[in-house]
């Protein structure tokens, strides 16, 4: 039973950092948002929950200021203010927050959301195990944490983009299936690094790994020349 103690605290200590995770993020929006209410992105966000045979699709204003969209645990679907400022700026367009909308509701519907939470918190619970483990190994002050840190977040990114690429998917089927198409989407992520200043300053630890602008419009392209019937 000893030998199990460290186990088992681990686990412990991964379940507690879930919740409190949960608690915290939901705790966070509820204290900081309200309905969207934009006109123009909510005729797009009606076509898409025909689309998708639902009675509406809300979607919340998170009074932050970095660009971002999210799912949160919860399922909610949440535009922060800095990013419809830009759409109020005219810098965006709503078909093109639109885009955002139906890549977070792929990570709804792909159980993405939730899941992150559960992979952060896991790729915390094991940089610290790998970090006791090290510093038994490696003498060196500090080597043993900083290579225990560079092995759970490379982890982590590759699960991060792997959601990514699959919201994505869903996105652009959610939009050609509305009539919206898959333009809005490119272009969206051709303004992506001018929109955020090029930093993910302010963004949740758990939606920061994203693939390159550049992979994503291809994979898109992908799917669009695969989708396009030969005549």
């Amino acid at each position: 039973m000893l030998k199990l103690l460290p186990l088992l605290l681990v686990i412990g200590y991964g379940l507690a950092m879930y919740r409190f995770s949960v608690w915290r993020t939901l705790k966070t929006l509820d204290a900081q948002s309200r309905p969207l209410d934009e006109p123009q992105i909510t005729v797009l966000t009606d076509r898409m929950a025909r689309a998708l045979d639902l009675p509406a699709i809300r979607v919340h204003l998170f009074d932050v200021d970095p660009v971002n969209g999210l799912a949160a645990p919860d399922g909610r679907i949440f535009l922060t203010r800095g990013f419809v400022q830009k759409f109020r700026a005219g810098a965006v367009t709503a078909e093109e927050m639109a885009s955002v909308i139906a890549h977070e509701l792929g990570h709804v519907a792909l159980g993405h959301s939730r899941r992150r939470m559960i992979d952060f918190t896991g790729t915390n619970a094991l940089a610290m195990i790998l970090s006791t483990l090290l510093m038994k190994l490696i003498p060196v002050a500090g080597l043993g944490v900083m290579i225990a840190r560079g092995i759970s977040g490379a982890l982590a990114a590759r699960l991060s983009r792997g959601d990514e690429h699959e919201a994505d998917a869903y996105a652009s089927a959610l939009l050609v299936k509305a009539g919206i198409g898959t333009e809005p989407q490119k272009s969206l992520f051709r303004k992506l690094e001018t929109l955020t200043g090029g930093s993910g300053a302010g963004t949740p630890a758990w939606l920061l790994s994203h693939p390159s602008t550049a992979e994503r419009i291809a994979a898109i392209e992908a799917r669009e020349a695969r989708w396009v019937q030969p005549s």
